[in-house]
């Protein structure tokens, strides 16, 4: 299709693939933050970094980046998306690059934290918006997977090449030479991001290869469009936030502290090919569970990776040097899905946003769920790192998420698809 018929009858030229794709390809440099544990493995001995200092930047990057989605998604509205990933792109490099003259924690949650973390905000926050509003709700899933994947996928080429680069240069050149092609790549993509400036009409026939609940959810409310201070009154938006912070929480605590898990827990030295296996799991588990919640439904779909990514973190807590789990092999396997399960997260979610909520605010409206990330990811990450420097494990924040995951499945039988108050028919998602 490479033109579009928007609902006053103008025709227009489709954008959709081209932004999608410029999408993914920033997300792939955003999704640095998921090298982090290579990068607080490499940090020398001679800096005097404590397990909870090596936590502390990482965390704030989660919880600044889930922060600023908020008025990121709500400029990207107003002014489109293409000025506010520019924007991303030069605090992510700057930030990095800024970070890449200290040693010390506190240099690190300042520059890598709140610059690079506001940073990742702004692009992350344009990326996914402008994609989906080129294609019919049918292929929301799937347009959403593939644009967030390039966030998971990014630690496929990002962990090894950090690796080397601390090997043969040092952790401080690394971060150099990443903030500036980071500055470099995000900004040029960004230039290819663009927004239809009026709704698109799509007929029926572009949603016969989707879900029929997804696209009657559209159909059943005479005003679809929520602005966030209507969402916010209903009550699914706090179901959402609740199960989006113990999921992401759950798979941010694992990313953050992945390869020390396979050191100090399993005796590898090969963290960083776990990085990789979960890093490809991440990219692919975003696309596969957009497409599967088309199709299924979004709810099905996340009640059956909370179910699993619960089973997997208990499974990752019983992995010991010289047990069956804490074999190599065993351990990529483990990591690939517990990345798959937690990448579904950052799909289903925008998702679930947009067939609730609608896509006129769908930047903010998407932003202020998406703080439910960072939230777990700030707590979870900070919880492991603390347990560890307490009791020289991290089972007790293993069995905590694990719990909170399941909690999150329960309530996936409670959210219901809400209303305007002139809207009262139920229709399930």
């Amino acid at each position: 299709m490479t033109e579009l018929i928007t609902e006053d009858g103008q025709t227009i030229k489709n954008h959709g693939w081209r932004v999608a794709f410029a999408g993914m390809g920033i997300n792939l440099a955003l999704g640095v933050l998921y090298t982090w544990s290579v990068i607080s493995k490499g940090i020398p001995n001679s800096w005097n970094w404590s397990e909870a200092d090596k936590s502390w930047p990482y965390a704030i990057a989660c919880l600044v980046f889930s922060v600023i989605m908020v008025p990121a998604g709500r400029l990207q509205d107003r002014i489109g998306p293409r000025v506010v990933a520019s924007i991303g792109g030069l605090l992510v490099g700057l930030g990095m690059i800024f970070a890449s003259r200290s040693t010390s924690p506190i240099g690190y949650m300042i520059n890598f934290g709140i610059l690079a973390g506001a940073g990742i905000g702004f692009g992350y926050a344009s990326a996914t918006p402008a994609a989906v509003k080129w294609f019919p709700p049918a292929r929301t899933g799937l347009i959403a997977g593939i644009v967030v994947s390039g966030f998971g996928l990014a630690s496929v080429y990002a962990a090894p090449l950090a690796k080397w680069l601390i090997t043969t240069y040092s952790l401080q050149t690394m971060i150099l030479i990443l903030g500036v092609s980071f500055l470099v790549v995000v900004v040029g993509l960004a230039q290819l991001l663009t927004a239809p400036q009026r709704p698109i009409q799509f007929t029926k026939e572009d949603g016969q290869a989707g879900d029929s609940k997804v696209m009657a959810s559209a159909q059943a409310n005479k005003k679809e469009d929520f602005t966030p201070k209507e969402m916010l009154s209903t009550v699914p938006f706090y179901l959402l936030w609740f199960m989006y912070a113990c999921g992401a929480g759950a798979g941010l605590m694992i990313i953050a502290k992945l390869a020390a898990i396979a050191k100090q827990q399993a005796g590898l030295e090969l963290g960083f090919l776990l990085v990789v296996a979960l890093a490809i799991g991440n990219g692919a588990g975003r696309i596969i569970a957009g497409v599967a919640s088309d199709k299924l439904g979004r709810k099905v779909t996340l009640f059956l990776c909370f179910v699993l990514q619960a089973i997997l973190v208990l499974l990752i807590s019983r992995a010991h040097t010289g047990s069956a789990l804490g074999a190599v092999p065993v351990m990529a396997l483990i990591s690939a899905l517990l990345g798959a399960n937690y990448g579904a997260n950052l799909s289903l979610f925008p998702s679930i946003t947009k067939d609730y909520y609608g896509l006129k605010n769908f930047g903010m409206n998407y932003g202020l769920i998406f703080t439910a990330w960072g939230v777990g990811g700030f707590m979870m990450a900070l919880l492991a790192g603390k347990v560890y420097d307490q009791t020289q494990s991290f089972n007790f924040a293993y069995y905590c998420s694990s719990v909170l995951l399941g909690v999150a499945a329960i309530m996936t039988f409670l959210v219901k698809t809400p209303h305007h108050p002139e809207n009262t028919e139920e229709v399930e998602i």
